[in-house]
């Protein structure tokens, strides 16, 4: 099995490259998407949730008022901060649950959106960073996601910063780029995600920065 970690500031497109793994025979555990399964109403997430932040979070048919809560807690690191101790430890759980029901070769990506913040590159044996200006950023979340300029750089803000994230990447997948590129980009990294799984010698250090858009960061 080969665990890789697969993060990217918001906006820079690591939801378009996880569904591009996923298509080439990837397994993926997306930590966002547990991190909604185990806050969903009658959970002891959401419970936990509500004694913190009081039960004006709730929308009205008592599940978690996502964009409430988010307005408050990136606006807010020592409020951002309580969250993650409430919802990291249950993503945690849950991830090592689906892992260990993937097989013995197949390529598992954890997609986690904080995985620099929370230092976690150490439990994978490569790590995937998307890369995007933060420009780029700051336009697909207004464009495409409907955020204020206000809302968008406050969750930019409250993220690594892009040099944080460069620095523990293995592989640095450049999405300032039109899709067909992107998918390009990504074949030739499985490409080389399935060899490191198969023990072949393959790539044995990580592709260096060259037109195909894979940066190695040493």
């Amino acid at each position: 099995m080969l665990k890789v970690g697969l993060t990217g500031g918001i906006g820079a497109g690591k939801s378009e490259v996880s569904r591009l793994l996923v298509e080439h025979g990837a397994v993926l555990i997306d930590a966002d998407r547990i991190a909604r399964e185990v806050v969903a109403p009658g959970t002891p997430g959401l419970a936990a949730v509500v004694d913190a932040f009081g039960a004006d979070v709730l929308a009205p048919d008592g599940s978690l008022d996502r964009p409430k809560l988010g307005s408050i807690v990136f606006a807010d690191p020592e409020k951002l901060a309580l969250l993650n101790s409430i919802v990291h430890p249950l993503v945690g759980a849950r991830s090592r649950e689906l892992e260990s029901a993937a097989s013995e070769d197949a390529v598992v990506v954890h997609d986690v959106p904080l995985l620099a913040e929370n230092g976690l590159a150490t439990l994978y044996d490569l790590v995937i960073v998307v890369d995007a200006a933060p420009e780029t950023q700051l336009d697909r979340l207004v464009r495409l996601r409907g955020m204020t300029e206000q809302d968008a750089r406050a969750r930019m803000a409250a993220q690594a910063t892009r040099g944080k994230r460069l620095e523990i990447a293995d592989v640095v997948i450049d999405n300032d780029v039109p899709l067909e590129e992107l998918e390009r980009r990504v074949r030739e990294v499985w490409a080389d995600l399935v060899r490191r799984a198969e023990g072949c010698t393959g790539v044995t250090s990580p592709p260096r920065a060259d037109d195909q858009g894979m940066t190695t960061m040493e």
